[in-house]
């Protein structure tokens, strides 16, 4: 970090840093004015504002420059003689306000791009470390050194550093790489895009690529006025004062419970799980108040650096803001950097990575070399997975939106440590009362009691209790604890949307998201060029805007929708193919050779459908991605959200549908409508209808969930790691063939090294998102025949985490950080994904489970009838209870006897022969009466927890409220200052007004 003599201590003073009262110089305050307020008083007269403007009104002043210290929160600090070092600043700031009366300030950028800049300090030539934004990379005490003169050796040392990062030379920060190949025939459009970028005052340079003679990469600096000029544009909101904490009521009221608070903490073990702050940078930002940037009124913004002013993120987003709207042909359409790599013109365009992750000395002794390096260190790394992440940091590097997907999947992975440890208690509740449950003892003990054939041909008479293991089985899941887990999932699912908001609201406030998105907005440019003739007055702005008309959007919008219904209508197919395997291998597998296989056909019918329908739902996924690309670009979405909304919602449709298909067809019809022995239903009046086994269809649900759900996730890390990190094998196997050895590789360039990387999805988070959201159905609807399902959510994204961050970090070019104030429309999907967990495991419980027919017989025909359900004996008798009668010899196979089968209808020997019973209406009445019961007490429930908990918490509400009080009169306050300086100046009367 660079020292300048005018610089006392920074404005932007970073939290979690506990300066102390004698390294903080007090001057004298100015004259309160009449709007004037206790924090304003000192936030005007801070020594860094005196210090921005020594710095930047003095261009022939020489800055001594100190020796960069090193990037480790935990090197030691030096003795600092306070004494000298107040009476140098003292003397600095006298000359300071000398020249400060005596210099000109009526128009800031009136001299903006000379030699002799009147914003240009010398950090703009390029003489501080290389390694990016050092300034924001935190120590754990302030080190002060004297200055020293730079050897050969040093210099020699920069210039190697600076190699990746800037121009040739050496000060030109590179803020976005554009690669295109020479042999492209894309020459004249390539030739005007850059044309039209030089004219909008991008400044471009041109370097082979080291590796392959025919990739040409195309470096891009945005200069410090067309920063300004496109940060006014887009309205980029910038720090311009520091928050005055002190003067919140709660801090004074409050201050000596707070201060036994910490010291009753200070005496407990340390939270293993927090990072330590000595390791982490704290961000500045999130301590300053901010508005949107204006050279008209740049002297109210903190300017301590001009190079770090806009942060890399920034810089590199108002690049790409230019070029999604620069024209390289005549014609309103022919405009974007995206049409230009989808037309082959360029191959790649992205924000260069600020570093290598990787170092040859440890980070703590020697410093993180880079925000990637530290990232890494502190948050990719696998032996970081039980820390918490480091928001800010990833906000900072990635943008907003990546910030936000993180914090989002932070939060579920430990909503879910609470949900995870219920389904398991229910679980180990079966797994104990196994041995001890009546159902599971009267199967098991079954010797005499045959079963009828569940096949037409191949299959024999069976005894029950050969069913004993699926039984056991079976009661692991569907137990006394089930519906408990249920209604505990639903209010869960509930608290965890509404914490999200709350924590979401923090976050935005800490990231200075509150108004954005009224702000910036933009429409995209192939809507643009699409409408550019039919425009509208915008009603907010009350500017021309192109516009889509009604018929038109309409039109649109059917043959979307038509093509949502025709892909769901093959997803249904798909799972009808796999119903019809099923009924043909249940033949096969009943006659099968092995006996294995043949004692246990049912389990292999299953298993093997369940791996039939996870490879066509695997495939289906892949012409799903491509028909709602076209379906969404057909719509011409407004927006760039919109676009992502309405492909998300596509994505999503035809990914539930086609995952959750086959589970809805064995929770809830198979078995359903096979008929009876002698009247079974047929398929084509061929295959009979499959039928549950005897101890019943969850046992199916519970494989077809857990199969689906492992292989998937299973499948997804693959995609995710793997499949990049073999890509990224062969491009450096490649290399080799060429003749480059390793010295060579190590060499590149940092634009040449991430052009080998493996380049973002194009959809961006979709696919992460739709992963979880995908997860977290699973993890609510059938959570009751599936208790196990949060705790593999919760494994599962604990290793999500630290793979995603690996990606992010190593094996994917730096994806252009962009911003956003929420997750866009999957919060809405999680919503609905709640309302329709509530009903299907209302009707899993009444209607696949056996819940319900064990609590009507214990109530009505068990042997504690009318004196209350009380415990396992008054179930005794209910297997034979839920078993009907059929005589053997009207099957025609040469059986004599009786067989039994699971079904409420009368004996072969009653008046009216198979038909329903008492019991079964009973039954029905039941379930139906259990589903209404459960769906009302659990909405209820839910909508009541909403209600009390809020969307923002009140204390932020508050803090919300008295922060834009005082922004509002701090902005007042400079310009009055400014207005007063200039008054005084010139001796002229000024009456403007703020704003």
């Amino acid at each position: 970090m660079v020292h300048h003599s005018g610089s006392i201590q920074s404005f932007r003073q970073q939290k979690g840093m506990n300066t102390s009262k004698s390294e903080t110089v007090k001057e004298h305050p100015l004259k309160p004015s009449r709007r004037s307020m206790p924090c304003l008083a000192q936030s005007q007269t801070h020594p860094q504002s005196l210090s921005k403007h020594s710095s930047f009104l003095q261009p022939n002043r020489v800055q001594p420059q100190l020796q960069p210290q090193p990037l480790s929160a935990g090197t030691s600090a030096a003795a600092v003689d306070v004494v000298s070092e107040r009476a140098k600043v003292v003397e600095t700031l006298e000359s300071n306000l000398l020249k400060l009366s005596n210099t000109e300030y009526s128009d800031p950028f009136s001299d903006v791009g000379k030699e002799k800049d009147t914003y240009t300090d010398d950090s703009e030539h390029g003489n501080y470390d290389a390694r990016t934004d050092q300034s924001l990379l935190i120590q754990n005490k302030l080190t002060r050194q004297k200055t020293e003169p730079r050897t050969k050796s040093s210099l020699k040392s920069d210039a190697m550093a600076l190699s990746g990062l800037f121009f040739k030379d050496g000060k030109k920060r590179i803020d976005y790489i554009l690669v295109y190949k020479k042999s492209s025939p894309q020459v004249e459009k390539r030739s005007t895009f850059e044309k039209n970028l030089r004219a909008e005052g991008l400044m471009l340079e041109r370097e082979p690529a080291v590796t392959n003679s025919d990739i040409m990469f195309v470096k891009i600096h945005c200069p410090w006025e067309t920063l300004c000029k496109y940060a006014e544009r887009m309205n980029i909101r910038m720090p311009f004062r520091k928050k005055c904490y002190y003067t919140d009521w709660r801090s004074k009221t409050m201050g000596s419970l707070q201060r036994n608070i910490r010291e009753l903490k200070s005496w407990l073990p340390r939270n293993p799980m927090k990072l330590d702050k000595e390791a982490l940078p704290d961000l500045e930002e999130t301590d300053c108040y901010t508005a949107p940037f204006s050279r008209a009124r740049i002297h109210h913004f903190t300017i301590n650096n001009k190079d770090s002013f806009f942060s890399n993120s920034t810089r590199s987003r108002i690049v790409h803001h230019v070029l999604q709207r620069t024209k390289y042909e005549d014609g309103k359409s022919k405009m974007g950097i995206n049409r230009l790599l989808n037309n082959g013109t360029y191959e790649a365009a992205f924000p260069p990575h600020e570093g290598s992750h990787k170092s040859r000395h440890p980070i703590k002794t020697h410093g993180a070399q880079n925000h990637r390096h530290l990232l890494y260190e502190r948050w990719a790394r696998w032996g970081m997975w039980y820390k918490y992440q480091p928001l800010d940091l990833i906000r900072r590097y990635f943008g907003e939106k990546i910030g936000l997907y993180f914090a989002w999947l932070g939060w579920y992975t430990g909503m879910l440590i609470p949900a995870a440890l219920v389904g398991l208690f229910v679980f180990l509740y079966g797994l104990f009362t196994m041995d001890s449950s009546q159902v599971s003892k009267e199967i098991c003990e079954a010797n005499e009691t045959v079963m009828c054939p569940m096949c037409e041909r191949n299959c024999t008479l069976q005894k029950l209790n050969e069913s004993c293991i699926y039984a056991k089985v079976t009661h692991l899941f569907d137990n006394g604890g089930t519906v408990f887990f249920a209604i505990f999932m639903a209010i869960w699912a509930t608290v965890f949307l509404e914490f999200w908001k709350r924590r979401r609201a923090v976050l935005t406030y800490d990231w200075d998201l509150i108004d954005w998105e009224d702000e910036e907005e933009e429409l995209r440019p192939q809507f643009e060029a699409k409408y550019s003739q039919v425009e509208r007055v915008n009603p907010i702005t009350g500017k021309p805007e192109p516009f889509q008309p009604f018929p038109d959007k309409l039109s649109r919008l059917m043959v979307s929708v038509s093509g949502i219904f025709f892909m769901i209508s093959l997803v249904l197919t798909a799972v009808f193919a796999v119903v019809v395997y099923r009924l043909v291998a249940m033949e096969q597998f009943a006659s099968f050779k092995w006996y294995f296989i043949k004692k246990y056909w049912q389990f292999a019918t299953s298993g093997t459908g369940v791996c039939i329908n996870f490879m066509i739902i695997m495939s289906l996924n892949v012409v799903y991605e491509k028909v709602a690309y076209l379906l969404t670009d057909l719509e011409h979405p407004r927006t760039e959200s919109e676009w992502e909304n309405s492909f998300a919602l596509k994505m999503f449709l035809f990914q539930f549908v086609n995952l959750n298909s086959s589970i809805f067809y064995i929770a809830f019809f198979l078995g359903r409508f096979a008929g009876r022995p002698g009247k079974y239903n047929k398929l084509f009046n061929r295959w009979r209808l499959e039928e549950c086994h005897p101890s019943g269809c969850l046992i199916d649900l519970c494989l077809q969930m857990g199969v689906i759900m492992v292989l998937k996730q299973m499948w997804n890390n693959f995609m995710e790691l793997g499949y990049p990190l073999l890509q990224n094998w062969w491009s450096r196997r490649k290399m080799k063939r060429r003749g480059q050895s390793m010295e060579n590789k190590i060499s590149l360039p940092q634009w040449e090294k991430d052009w080998n990387l493996q380049p973002m999805n194009l959809h961006g988070l979709m696919d992460e998102y739709l992963e979880m959201v995908l997860q977290f159905g699973f993890t609510t609807i059938f959570v009751a025949a599936f208790p196990l399902a949060p705790l593999l959510a919760l494994l599962n994204n604990i290793i999500e985490i630290r793979l995603d961050a690996y990606k992010f970090v190593t094996q994917w070019r730096r994806p252009m950080p962009a911003r956003a104030t929420d997750i866009g429309i999957w919060y809405g999907i999680l919503e609905g994904i709640g309302v329709l967990a509530v009903i299907t495991n209302a009707f899993v419980i009444a209607i696949t489970s056996d819940y319900i027919p064990r609590f009507v017989y214990a109530y009505k025909y068990g042997p504690c009838t009318d004196q209350g359900y009380r415990q396992e004996k008054c179930l005794k008798g209910y297997v034979n209870s839920s078993l009907s009668v059929f005589d053997l010899s009207e099957l025609g196979m040469g059986y004599s006897g009786y067989c039994r089968y699971r079904d409420y209808r009368a004996p072969p020997w009653s008046s009216t022969p198979y038909e329903f019973t008492l019991q079964f209406w009973h039954v029905l009445a039941a379930r139906l009466a259990f589903i209404i019961v459960f769906e009302h007490l659990v909405f209820g429930i839910k909508s009541f927890i909403a209600y009390l908990i809020p969307d923002i918490p009140k204390d932020l509400c508050d803090r919300m409220r008295r922060e834009k009080y005082l922004v509002q009169e701090m902005m007042y306050e400079a310009e009055l200052e400014h207005l007063q300086r200039e008054r005084k100046k010139n001796g002229k009367q000024y009456h403007h007004e703020w704003p």
